[in-house]
């Protein structure tokens, strides 16, 4: 590694940071993380942190997962490349395709198609929902439907039906047929409805009223992430995806559910379908697939969409999506063992007690300080914070205020993530009761710096 005198130089001068602004990443250097051990991050500076953004919602099982480690070691030594495309495959591919058929039987998903990551799994499965109608003879089912504030990656098709103008607006004109519904977001709506049970009910009127404005006919599928993540942390009311999972069934519109963030636990539950009791069509997947140890990612997709395909004798349900690294015997073996260690574990249960002691904890806050607005969560260990400069009004709080509650609360030990006017908290899955204390102490302090 270059020393640190190199590092701090050369930060953000030659690299353009994700989801920033260049000229920003200028003015103000990233935090330079150069180690990582159990859910701590360690910064050049030697500096530790709890990570309270889990790496990237992907890092479930921390940063000192032995057996994952071993596992990619092992299969670089063994095989470090081969693809899956037609002809040849390996054997840490199918392996994992079993035990992931495995993993997801509960929510009727049967085969995987593999990707590099979360914006690829979305991608695959939108080409697949239109595909599927296509080889039954429904051509004209081509339509897509999402929720706003719907967060479903960068590529072209998913930025398209992202509800989330930060992330279209610069590369309009996207694809056409995308359209979009309110979110069931008690705090922002259309609606002015705080009741998150009606609030359902109102975006579900609001969904079959864009059906049939559109035509079932022309919708191919319909797509929604089980809790709205990157949007804010926006958990539905339980009765939600329930309905749009009957909406769908009645008109003949596929369902996907985006769990690029929800699986593996995350909320308290092995996938967020199973939280609320549904079971899609295709299911989007990766971040913890492989603790972010690698990118991987896969498109779990239930019978009867299979079958189709499987069935078909017109060619036309041959795959046309393909990745170089889909099925990478590396990143397969991560997650064959990451699926281990996440069963043996049993990462759900502890993201469900840690994630009821952080949210109430959030609530406290709340009480205290007057700049937070709303606070959301309550299923697993993902939760939100929304700033306002006036509770009555709901203003947008100003940016450097943010800015400051952010540098404090890292300077007290815990790093978390701004998104807009939000604090997005969704750490590793196996943190204790006191790493929870800590994360709460360090905001604490971030907002008392700045009362």
């Amino acid at each position: 590694m270059k020393d640190s005198n190199f590092l701090t130089e050369n930060n953000a001068r030659h690299l353009w940071h994700p989801m920033a602004h260049p000229a920003d990443s200028l003015a103000n250097p990233p935090d330079i993380i150069v180690e990582g051990e159990g859910v701590e991050v360690i910064d050049l500076d030697g500096h530790r942190t709890i990570d309270a953004v889990g790496g990237l919602w992907n890092v479930n099982l921390g940063y000192s997962c032995t057996p994952v480690k071993h596992a990619i070691t092992e299969q670089l030594n063994r095989l470090p490349y081969y693809s899956i495309f037609r002809g040849t495959t390996n054997d840490a591919a199918i392996e994992l395709s079993f035990m992931l058929k495995e993993f997801f039987a509960p929510d009727g998903l049967t085969r995987a198609f593999y990707t590099s990551g979360g914006s690829d799994s979305v991608e695959v499965a939108l080409r697949l929902a239109r595909q599927y109608h296509k080889i039954r003879g429904d051509a004209g089912r081509v339509k897509f439907l999402s929720l706003k504030k719907g967060y479903h990656g960068t590529h072209t098709l998913g930025a398209s039906v992202n509800g989330n103008a930060n992330f279209r607006t610069q590369y309009e004109p996207l694809m056409q047929g995308c359209y979009h519904i309110p979110a069931p977001y008690t705090y922002r709506n259309p609606f002015n409805e705080t009741d998150p049970e009606k609030l359902a009910q109102l975006c579900l009127a609001a969904l079959e009223d864009e059906i049939r404005f559109q035509g079932a006919e022309t919708i191919a599928a319909f797509i929604m992430e089980p809790i709205l993540g990157a949007g804010g942390v926006i958990p539905p009311h339980k009765s939600f995806m329930p309905g749009v999972r009957a909406l769908c069934d009645k008109h003949g519109i596929l369902l996907i559910a985006d769990e690029v963030i929800t699986a593996f636990g995350r909320t308290g539950a092995w996938s967020g379908s199973r939280l609320w009791g549904v079971q899609p069509d295709l299911l989007c997947s990766a971040k913890a697939i492989s603790n972010g140890y690698f990118p991987f990612g896969a498109v779990m997709i239930c019978g009867k969409v299979a079958e189709v395909f499987e069935g078909d004798t017109s060619g036309k349900g041959a795959s046309g999506s393909a990745y170089t690294y889909s099925g990478h015997p590396v990143g397969a073996a991560a997650a064959v063992a990451c699926l281990k260690e996440t069963g043996r574990l049993r990462v759900k249960d502890n993201a469900a007690e840690r994630g009821t002691q952080l949210f109430q904890g959030l609530l406290a806050l709340q009480d205290k300080y007057s700049a937070i607005g709303d606070v959301r969560g309550g299923h697993g260990l993902m939760c939100a914070l929304e700033l306002v400069a006036d509770r009555q009004t709901k203003a947008p709080i100003d940016k450097k205020i943010i800015g400051a509650v952010h540098r404090t609360t890292y300077e007290n030990g815990a790093l978390i993530r701004v998104s807009g006017n939000n604090i997005i908290l969704s750490p590793p899955l196996v943190l204790s009761a006191a790493d929870v204390d800590t994360i709460l102490s360090a905001l604490d302090a971030g907002f008392a710096a700045q009362t």
